[in-house]
């Protein structure tokens, strides 16, 4: 993030937290239960949001040499990327072109090629069918198209985005990010090293898990005995942009040490979490010197189970075990606290919805990043405001 950037933040958030002021919204903002519980708002979901969207699916660092591969299952289609030899990442459904199976699973390194379980075709980094076991007996096939089927896939700013339905259709990931993109390019993401993966599921809307990261009002509450006392947390600024992309800022209490330097001597993302929601399904989190992702999908064929990749990401590679030790720590940290505390209360939420206690939910004035972000969702999903 460039210094002028990071002055006029640390400038709005030192005036912010001297007049105890937030960011607010104009009105409050009754969001219907319908968004977390009715069946087809969550098909027009999974058909416009994680079909017919371009997703990001990972990092440049997820994939860093050629013949590194990663595969994807929660997007609803089965999806292989793999760096080719030419440096660039393809994008395929993870589907042999015989009879189905899975050609990959989980990730890797060094592959040269994906060979079917079943039968033992082989397919290479750029998706060519290579063999084909006892091709005499099988019988002849063109193989230039029975390749493994390619996605759509651009990579930009340090990330990876795919569209999980295939075709020709181009998609320009600065547009999609609806004015973030150079900003987010500030950050120098294609440098970060991926450090650990995980997934978790639960048993609740995926957008619950977006709401969890986009209003600081539960912090002073919620977490009051974990990380209330290092968050500033009855102040965020929050800036909307286009496409149900958004910024959203929280200060460190340890903020106030700029407060005796000189603006141009400031070194603000240290005291700062910066919250970015790459729309429609990734949250990312700028945690003073790494880098955390959360991309949330629907699970399950209701509306009340989701899953998520959860990842880590650092400056440099991790190769010393006092690193090792350091990012495990932060990890461990990263997972503690919604897992042993948001997430619980979420779930009870998503049980809660169902009780008929009201129709609709509300997102206070405080609260202009749930609102901004709902009324994406709904105006992408063509339905009314």
């Amino acid at each position: 993030m460039k210094t002028a950037m990071q002055v006029e933040l640390g400038r709005r958030l030192l005036s912010a937290l001297d007049e105890q002021r937030t960011s607010l919204r104009e009105t409050v903002y009754g969001n219907p239960l319908s968004d977390y519980i009715s069946p087809e708002q969550a098909e027009l979901e999974r058909q416009k949001l994680f079909q017919d969207y371009p997703l990001v699916m990972g990092l440049s660092g997820d994939l860093p040499q050629a013949g590194d591969f990663i595969t994807n299952d929660l997007a609803g289609a089965p999806i292989l990327l793999v760096r080719a030899d030419d440096g660039q990442v393809n994008a395929f459904l993870n589907v042999c072109r015989h009879r189905g199976t899975r050609v990959a699973e989980g990730c890797g390194s060094g592959r040269k090629t994906f060979v079917c379980p079943y039968h033992g075709w082989s397919y290479g980094r750029d998706g060519r069918l290579l063999g084909i076991t006892d091709n005499r007996a099988f019988g002849e096939i063109d193989r230039n198209s029975h390749g493994l089927r390619r996605l759509p896939i651009k990579e930009s700013h340090g990330f990876i985005w795919a569209r999980p339905a295939p075709g020709e259709q181009a998609f320009d990931p600065d547009q999609l990010l609806g004015g973030l993109a150079a900003e987010l390019a500030e950050f120098g993401l294609d440098r970060y090293a991926h450090f650990e993966t995980r997934v978790l599921r639960k048993r609740m809307n995926w957008k619950l898990v977006v709401d969890t990261f986009l209003e600081a009002y539960h912090v002073p509450i919620l977490h009051r005995n974990t990380i209330a006392p290092l968050i500033n947390g009855k102040v965020a600024l929050f800036d909307p942009h286009k496409n149900g992309n958004l910024r959203m800022v929280v200060s460190r209490t340890t903020i106030d040490e700029l407060r005796n330097l000189p603006e141009e001597r400031w070194q603000l993302l240290k005291h700062l979490a910066i919250i970015y929601v790459l729309f429609p399904n990734v949250v990312l989190v700028w945690q003073g010197d790494h880098i955390e992702t959360w991309r949330v999908y629907p699970a399950g064929n209701g509306t009340d189970e989701c899953a998520m990749h959860v990842s880590l990401y650092t400056p440099e590679p991790t190769v010393s075990e006092k690193a090792r030790a350091h990012w495990d720590r932060n990890m461990d940290i990263l997972l503690r606290t919604v897992e042993r505390e948001d997430f619980p209360l979420a779930e009870a939420m998503q049980r809660g919805f169902r009780s008929g206690a009201q129709d609709h939910i509300l997102f206070g004035r405080n609260e202009p990043a749930l609102a901004h972000y709902h009324s994406a969702v709904r105006a992408t999903l063509g339905l009314p405001a």
